[in-house]
């Protein structure tokens, strides 16, 4: 033996020694006593999930393809509400009519410089049972799309995001009256036909390079899990960054009876033709565009010289859509709690695919199945949680969150009483674990990481997700994985799954997980997506859906049973003290950037060094950035920092005492609602259905999370007096947050208590 493995050994036989003699402290919101039988439980509740069943799930949920509408959707719903029933739950179906377009004519073709008729169609492989399930499989389309019929010149935007445009009028090229390709990347898909329409195009191209996903990554499907030269990336164009769900029924449940909206109404609906299509579609057409070449960034890897146009090349694009009604189903299942039933811990995923969809969503899907079984043979054996425990399989996520909207929507009131936290997952893969949501939730998923094996290293989850950051962070990051912070931090929640009404909208405690970062692959929202696909190239033993299960399952199990709700509020402030820092240095960065563009443009330096083979458009004269007041918000976040410590007292002090003494069902009602103490009645400017003051999906990022939303994006519109009302919004919402805090102190104090 060596000695680095002697000293290893030994390193082994303390801490075995010290675990035999030095009992854990005890979870966070429970007694030494409950901790004790809670942390049975969940050792318990971890042996149970089992890879072969998930394995088996997946094959049979996956046979066919399962979108919004298919048949086999419907039967994957009762299959799944049978299976939650047969694990002891209560569970049932909830049906809702969504506006859902399908594709009635599909025509892509480029008319000059020469004709070219695209495939727009992906070829089926012998490799792959299901990709051969043509009469069951929804086209290549973009949902959502405007219907039109347009002959206009190609424009290549590179990702088709603000900041392409804004290089575009540099060089004096507009898109008006133009057909525009994008390649996907830079931001979500429903953004590059909302900007290019907003430029003034008629149509939009959007297509996968294999620069980003393709040959340039690695092998193609089927020797590899790379996108190949046929595969299209399908997907919804909806606005949803304005709101999602059923287009025609903003705000409220699209139940049978539901108000609805015209079809013209619908503002998230596209106004132009929008397409998906291949890079072996693509390249032709890429191919025959003349003008400028493109620059060096916007170049990706195709064997053609990269040119923005417009000029030679002409396309034809005529799209148009079965605009119909469709129903959707939910699968709602509830374990009932002893204690507290009027509580609900909620855990969700989508069971909805583009195609057959294996990986997204249903490698999520099975873990949550997985828990559920799990959960229900615990129940067999005398377990109970004090909390209602709510899992959630939801329809039409893919085309617009649809049916987490709509029921979030339909049950917004009772929600906002009972929701405790809602758990999101959105498929699985292998690797390490990826975490977001509301920060006082930080601690909670570092606990549960620190106790659940990671199944490659063999060591916990939490050890392989620090290794991660410390390999794939920021200079800031590394330091704190480290050693500089205890927690690892998760990340602020934007959009893109079925969490974003509830902490968004409803302002519900939430929580986004899911495994991945060590797998490649490139069929996302494709034919390709399948059960061959997924066991060849992604969780091949399916120990991660086993490790998802297990995490989220602990994680769910303890917060049902926590005597105080193990929620911690000082990493919240070091996060929304970092979100003001950010604001700070935005505003003096855009202040420094218009004060010098200005002095250049007096002082006629700009003009002067302009080169005349290259009519780059000078920028504008602006006006100076005036002073923005973060004294409310500076303030605010100290009266919180102040509260949450008082909180953090009392919460220790209540529970190192006799708690029986203290009302928890009332501060655990008070801790239930601290993100609705931080949403704005009104929402956010231009788009009301989203009304929480910290975190939101961008109007122009659509996945990508704005933090401190209102005056972030005032900020970057250069609308200072805007940024200045919504400081003081978020202020507001921050000193609500504190209030709460020092009421739930009080209840622990046993000072003012309500009977």
């Amino acid at each position: 033996m060596n000695r680095s493995i002697r000293y290893a050994a030994l390193s082994f036989a303390g801490v075995v020694l010290m675990a035999a003699t030095i009992e854990d402290p005890p979870l966070r919101g429970y007694t030494a006593e409950s901790s004790k039988a809670q942390r049975e439980w969940e050792g318990k509740f971890r042996a149970i999930p089992e890879p072969s069943r998930i394995r088996e799930s997946l094959r049979i949920l996956s046979a066919r393809p399962n979108h919004l509408g298919s048949p086999y959707q419907k039967e994957n719903a009762t299959r799944v509400r049978d299976w939650f029933r047969s694990y002891g739950w209560q569970a049932e179906i909830e049906e809702y009519s969504v506006l859902f377009p399908t594709p009635k004519e599909r025509v892509l073709e480029m008319v000059a410089p020469t004709k070219f008729v695209a495939r727009i169609d992906e070829p089926v492989l012998k490799e792959d049972a299901t990709s051969g399930q043509k009469t069951e499989q929804l086209p290549t389309y973009n949902s959502y799309s405007g219907d039109g019929d347009v002959t206009a010149p190609l424009v290549y935007v590179n990702y088709g995001t603000p900041a392409d445009y804004d290089e575009l009028d540099k060089r004096g090229i507009s898109v008006r009256g133009a057909i525009v390709i994008a390649r996907y990347g830079g931001s979500w898909r429903g953004i590059k036909p909302k900007v290019a329409y907003e430029h003034g195009a008629v149509g939009c191209l959007i297509y996968s390079d294999p620069k980003d996903d393709g040959y340039l990554q690695g092998d193609v499907y089927p020797v590899g899990p790379w996108r190949p030269k046929d595969g299209v990336q399908r997907g919804s164009v909806m606005d949803m960054p304005v709101y999602p769900g059923d287009p025609l029924t903003p705000g409220v449940g699209a139940t049978a009876d539901a108000k609805r909206l015209d079809i013209k109404d619908a503002v998230t609906i596209m106004k132009i033709p929008v397409m998906p299509i291949s890079y072996a579609d693509a390249q032709p057409m890429l191919a025959a565009i003349t003008g400028v070449v493109a620059p060096e960034a916007w170049r990706g890897g195709l064997p053609i010289t990269y040119r923005i146009g417009p000029g030679a090349a002409r396309v034809h694009l005529k799209l148009a859509f079965n605009w119909k009604q469709t129903p959707l189903y939910d699968v709602i299942a509830k374990l009932p709690g002893s204690t507290w039933p009027d509580e609900w811990v909620m855990r969700g995923n989508h069971m909805d695919g583009w195609v057959n969809g294996a990986a997204d969503p249903l490698s999520g899907l099975v873990a949550e199945l997985e828990e559920a079984r799990a959960m229900g043979e615990l129940y067999k054996q005398g377990w109970r949680p004090k909390r209602t425990i709510v899992y959630m399989a939801w329809d039409g996520e893919e085309h617009g969150l649809i049916g987490s909207t709509e029921w979030a929507e339909h049950h917004g009131d009772e929600l906002q009483k009972k929701a405790v936290m809602y758990l999101n997952t959105d498929g699985n893969g292998r690797g390490f674990l990826n975490a977001e949501g509301s920060h006082y939730l930080e601690n909670l998923v570092n606990a549960v990481a620190r106790d659940v094996t990671d199944p490659e290293t063999g060591g916990s989850v939490w050890k392989r997700w620090q290794a991660a950051v410390i390999s794939r962070g920021d200079a800031k990051a590394k330091g704190e994985a480290r050693g500089g912070r205890a927690d690892l931090r998760i990340a602020a929640l934007g959009s893109g799954s079925d969490y974003t009404p509830f902490i968004q909208h409803l302002g519900i405690p939430t929580l986004n997980l899911g495994f991945g970062g060590e797998g490649g692959g490139g069929v996302y929202h494709s034919i390709y997506d399948s059960f061959n696909w997924y066991t060849k190239f992604a969780d091949t033993t399916f120990t991660y859906g086993r490790a998802l299960a297990q995490t989220v399952g602990t994680l769910i199990m303890r917060t049902a049973n926590a005597e105080v709700l193990p929620y911690q509020f000082d990493q919240l402030v070091e996060t929304a003290r970092g979100y003001s820092a950010e604001l700070k240095a935005l505003r003096d960065g855009e202040a420094a950037k218009i004060a010098e563009t200005n002095r250049q443009l007096d002082e006629g330096v700009i003009a002067a060094t302009m080169d005349p083979w290259n009519p780059l458009q000078p920028p504008k004269r602006e006006a100076l950035v005036p002073n923005i007041d973060f004294s409310k918000v500076d303030n605010a976040l100290d009266s919180l920092a102040r509260a949450s410590q008082r909180y953090e007292r009392a919460q220790m002090t209540a529970i190192a005492a006799n708690l029986a003494s203290i009302a928890l069902g009332q501060v655990n009602g008070l801790l239930k609602t601290a993100d609705q103490e931080m949403l704005l009645a009104d929402g956010l400017p231009k788009r009301p259905w989203f009304k929480h003051s910290l975190y939101a999906p961008g109007l122009y990022t659509g996945y990508g999370v704005k933090t401190m939303p209102g005056a972030r994006e005032a900020m970057d519109n250069h609308d200072w007096a805007m940024a200045s009302t919504q400081l003081t919004r978020i202020a507001g919402a921050l000193d609500k947050e504190a209030a709460l805090l020092h009421k739930a102190a009080n209840v622990l104090e046993k000072k003012n208590v309500v009977p």
